[in-house]
Formats: C-alpha cells, sequence, structure tokens
C-alpha cells in the first residue's frame, strides 16, 4: 500500500462523499444521520518516526537466515509513534481502504449505464469456387468488406438502473464506514497493547526494587548477626524473600518480553527491532462529560450504526432492482452498415437502421417477487442489528464509564496507600536496625510496599484502558474533554 494514499484519505473519503446524491427523497431510503468530526486515519498532525521502524515494503519477505531475525536493538517509542506505525503498516487498514476503492470503482461501473453503449465491428472475406478443378480459368474468388457501428441505450428500466446506482452509493458509504471502524479499532488495540506494555516494564522495575529492598534487609540480618544481636533465623528469612524476588523478577522480565513482541507484531515492525514505552506511566486525561452526554455522543459518531442504516439502503435498492424485472424495459438500438465487394464495379453500400425496443415479462414463475422477498427480509435484519448495536452502545458506554470512575477513585487511594507503605518500610528497617524490631516485620512492610507500587501502577493503567475504550465507544481521541 502507498503511504500517500493514506496521506490523502481525509479529502479522498470527502470528496466520495460529496459525489453520492441525498438518498432522503427517496421512498424507503433512511439517511444516517451525520457524524461529529473524527480523526483521520492518518492527517496533517502524523507524527514523525525513525525510519528503522518502518518495515520492508514487500509485504511477501521470508527471512531465511538466523541474522534476519536476531533482535538487534531496544527502541523506545512513545504511544503517539506506536499509533502512526500502526496506521502506516496495520494490514486490516489497508484491506480496508482496498475494499474501499473496490466498491468506487463499482459504483463508476453502475453510473456508466446513463451513458449510451458505441461499438463498431467489421470483416474482411475472401470467398473462392473451383478450387478442385484444374482448370484456372474457372476458379474464381471475390473479396468482400463489411462494416457496421451500433449505438443502444435504455431509455427507460422501470427503475433498475438508478436502483442499481444507488445501491453502490450505499456501499461505498458501507466500505467508507468500515475504513472508520478499522481505524478507530487499530487505535484502540495499540493504546491497550501500549498500557499492556508499561504494566509489564513498570512491573520489572518493581520487583527490580523488590530485590533491592530484600538485599539490604539481608545484609542487615546478616550485620546483626555477625554483631551477636540478631539469630540465623533472620537471615534464612531475608535469603527466602531475595530468592522469591529474584524469582518474580524473572517471571516479570519474560513478561515484558512477550509485551514488547506482541506490540512489535501489531505495528508490523521490521525483524530485527524490539522496542520498550517510552511514556510515563500517567493519567492519559480526564473525561469532562457527564454519562449522558457521552451516551448521546455515542450514539451520533459510532460507525456501526451508521452502516446498518446504509446497508438497509442496499436492500431497498435491492428489493427494486428485483421488481423491476417484472415491468417494461425500453431501449434504443441502432446502427449504421457498410459493404464493399472488391473488382465489381458497383460502389460502397450503406444504410442504417433506428428502432425502439420494448419488453415486457408477463410470466417469471415468481422469481422477481422470491428475490424482492429476500430483500425485505434483509431490511429487517439490518433494522434488528441497528437496534442491538445501539442497545450494545450504551452498555459499553456505561461499563467503560464505571470503569472509569472506579479506578480514578482507585488511583488516588493507592497514590496515599505507596506513601503509606514506604514510610512504613523505612520505620520497620530502622526499628529492626535498633533491635526493638523483627525481620518478619521487615519483610512484610517490603511487600507491602511491592504490592502498593504495584497497585497503584495497576489502578493508572486501568484508568488508561477505560479511557481509551470510553474513547472508542464514542468515536473519540480528545482525551481532555
Amino acid at each position: 500500500m502507498n503511504f500517500s494514499l493514506f496521506c490523502v484519505y481525509s479529502t479522498w473519503v470527502a470528496v466520495a462523499i460529496a459525489i453520492v446524491p441525498n438518498l432522503a427523497g427517496s421512498a424507503g431510503a433512511v439517511t444516517p444521520p451525520k457524524p461529529q468530526p473524527s480523526p483521520n486515519v492518518t492527517g496533517a498532525n502524523s507524527v514523525s518516526v525513525p525510519n528503522y521502524l518502518i518495515p520492508n515494503p514487500n509485504p511477501l519477505q521470508f527471512p531465511t537466515k538466523p541474522e534476519e531475525v536476531r533482535i538487534q536493538g531496544i527502541v523506545p517509542i512513545s504511544l503517539a509513534q506506536a499509533l502512526e506505525l500502526a496506521r502506516r503498516n496495520n494490514r486490516d487498514l489497508q484491506v480496508a481502504l482496498f475494499q474501499l476503492q473496490r466498491s468506487q470503482a463499482a459504483l463508476r461501473e453502475s453510473q456508466a449505464a446513463l451513458l449510451p453503449t458505441v461499438g463498431v465491428s467489421g470483416s474482411l472475406t475472401n470467398r473462392g469456387d473451383g478450387v478442385l478443378e484444374r482448370n484456372s480459368d474457372n476458379q474464381s474468388s471475390t473479396t468482400t468488406f463489411t462494416g457496421q457501428a451500433q449505438l443502444n441505450y435504455d431509455l427507460y428500466t422501470s427503475g433498475r438502473r438508478r436502483a442499481n446506482i444507488r445501491a453502490a452509493e450505499e456501499q461505498v458509504r458501507v466500505d467508507e464506514f468500515n475504513v472508520e471502524t478499522q481505524s478507530l479499532e487499530i487505535g484502540l488495540n495499540v493504546a491497550t497493547q501500549y498500557y499492556n506494555l508499561q504494566q509489564a516494564d513498570e512491573l520489572v522495575r518493581i520487583q527490580r526494587s523488590a530485590v533491592e529492598n530484600s538485599q539490604a534487609s539481608l545484609r542487615d540480618a546478616q550485620a546483626r548477626e555477625r554483631a551477636g544481636v540478631g539469630t540465623r533465623f533472620d537471615v534464612l528469612q531475608a535469603q527466602v524473600t531475595l530468592a522469591n524476588a529474584q524469582q518474580d523478577l524473572t517471571n516479570a522480565i519474560s513478561q515484558q518480553r512477550i509485551a514488547r513482541r506482541q506490540v512489535a507484531t501489531l505495528l508490523s515492525l521490521p525483524q530485527s527491532v524490539d522496542i520498550t514505552a517510552a511514556d510515563p506511566v500517567q493519567l492519559a486525561g480526564l473525561w469532562q462529560q457527564s454519562l449522558e452526554q457521552t451516551i448521546v455522543e455515542a450514539f451520533q459518531n459510532r460507525p456501526e450504526l451508521q452502516q446498518f442504516l446504509a446497508q438497509r439502503n442496499i436492500s431497498e435498492q435491492q428489493r427494486r432492482q428485483a421488481l423491476s424485472q417484472l415491468g417494461p424495459q425500453i431501449s434504443l438500438a441502432s446502427s449504421y452498415n457498410l459493404q464493399d465487394q472488391y473488382n465489381d464495379r458497383v460502389g460502397v453500400a450503406d444504410g442504417y437502421s433506428v428502432g425502439v425496443q420494448t419488453s415486457l415479462t408477463l410470466f417469471d414463475g415468481g422469481a422477481a417477487k422470491a428475490s424482492a422477498d429476500q430483500s425485505r427480509a434483509n431490511i429487517a435484519i439490518a433494522e434488528t442489528q441497528f437496534a442491538s448495536q445501539r442497545n450494545q452502545i450504551r452498555f459499553d458506554v456505561e461499563q467503560y464509564y464505571s470503569q472509569l470512575q472506579a479506578n480514578l477513585e482507585n488511583v488516588q487511594t493507592s497514590s496515599v496507600a505507596l506513601n503509606q507503605a514506604r514510610e512504613a518500610l523505612t520505620l520497620a528497617r530502622l526499628r529492626f536496625q535498633a533491635g526493638v524490631g523483627t525481620q518478619t516485620d521487615v519483610i512484610a512492610a517490603q511487600n507491602d510496599l511491592t504490592r502498593a507500587e504495584g497497585n497503584r501502577v495497576t489502578a493508572i493503567l486501568d484508568y488508561n484502558r477505560a479511557l481509551a475504550n470510553l474513547q472508542r465507544s464514542v468515536t473519540s481521541r480528545t482525551a481532555n474533554r
């Protein structure tokens, strides 16, 4: 896929929408509500990305050597860069754009029926007699040229031609909405995977901090044992705690590697590049709208609802196409003919014909009516799917809105708990060093600090995930509302 196609996508779609006639005046057609402005697939605000993160443009690339897939380096990228790479590289979005191109070509094909068809044909024929006779005087041959030009035009099709064009126009709208849906899904998937990568990175950091704390506790226990004021039991406890922390760190590093490869696969990155999250873990933004406002905005913006309305209009036009087969068909046919036989001392003969042809199907065994009934059933299906999708959209908004509020409270609670856990660990270590506390208190305080750090990171990233899902539910990418 040429990247320039992505860059001009917004203008391209706008032009395509502009040439589609308004169907509000046609009986049985439903005009989808006008959506609010939505983000471009790629736009003027595209984020620059390093060239070494852009994959080989050949989709059939097939590495055959180990060095071709060996990771050469780890590159930190931001969420904005990850989104830009996904828009450039995502295969599903490229397929959606190709489908849009296909439907636009189909629209041009159906619009060609508005114009007459013109064709020419000709032949040059040599004909002879007496081929098997030995006497050449009895052999004779003639050479004849004939040519014909034809013009045909359907004057009246009982609505079939118009229905074909409108069905093609609605299919273009369906594919436009599909491109928008794919873009939004890609943005949500990338954001979710990026937050998962951040969580994996933070988990490694937390577990390394836990290892360092366990090592400090072990040193304290060993120092107290050497001074004769500690016990071997305290040292063993500290060693077990350190071993557990090291094992947790090993598992965290494994999960980090998996998260990195998941993002790299989603972004279709080059085979030799691995990535890590460059953005700090923090709240992605605040949602200012009320629940009711968010629900209404989702109803107005979601492309899935408009897709079902466009699909309903396609079925309505297909119903008209089927019934048009029972109506009269009137067409204009004209031709101009030339004929010349060489060496007959007669000039070129020509002629023309102009006529109107009419046909009417009196009985087709019920085929047209059955086809129309199928389209009516498709209309009912689209309407039912619209209602089901509308209910699902409301549920999604309510679900993610509730998660957003709960996770925001969890962020505040976990931040307070983290400060308290740090202070508790400091006091526990001082008490142990002074001989008035126990090693068990220190270990418990270390575990509480590790859990508090993990809870805060989880609360922040869960909030960001809920915000990304809520933005997807209303097709909005603006974090601060």
